[in-house]
């Protein structure tokens, strides 16, 4: 048995733990192909193996990366804005990395999150953010690369609105 074959092995034994985002689920059906190949026979499985095994890799990397550039970016904002006594990021900022509304680019340079905030209960209470962040972070998730924008909620829109000269007709 390879170690591809156990690795899949064991992946599959536990999906209820590992599929909670699309890269898991993924990295599930991957395992799932490399089980049905390799148990028809044996062959000239190796290069496809290793290439199956960079793939796996290549997607846990970016959805580990992903998850703690999400972290980071909360956390960031929150000591930004006061702390959690202040401070409350949107809740999307809280959930998973999976389809988050949040997460507005991921790029060669990194993700880029923007979020409202607020005081604590601002979303609760259904009231409008008060605060608006955006943040770069890094691929791996270690670094900010770049706070874009920390101010209040459409004042940077409005602020760009303004600096458009009118078109005269």
């Amino acid at each position: 048995m390879s170690r591809l074959h156990c690795w899949a092995a064991a992946l599959l034994a536990v999906p209820a733990i590992v599929a909670t985002s699309p890269a898991s689920a993924l990295a599930l059906s991957i395992a799932q192909e490399v089980i049905d190949s390799q148990e028809g026979g044996s062959g000239p499985s190796a290069p496809r193996t290793v290439r199956t095994l960079d793939r796996i890799d290549a997607i846990l990397a970016e959805s580990q990366g992903l998850q703690r550039a999400l972290n980071l970016s909360r956390a960031t904002a929150i000591q930004l804005n006061g702390g959690l006594g202040l401070y409350r990021p949107a809740n999307c900022m809280f959930a998973g990395i999976s389809n988050n509304p949040c997460l507005i680019d991921r790029g060669e340079q990194g993700f880029v999150f923007r979020f409202g905030g607020g005081p604590p209960g601002w979303e609760q209470f259904q009231l409008p953010a008060v605060w608006e962040t955006e943040i770069l972070v890094s691929l791996d998730g270690r670094d900010v690369l770049q706070v874009l924008y920390n101010g209040p909620a459409g004042a940077r829109g409005a602020a760009r609105a303004s600096s458009a000269s009118p078109q005269d007709g």
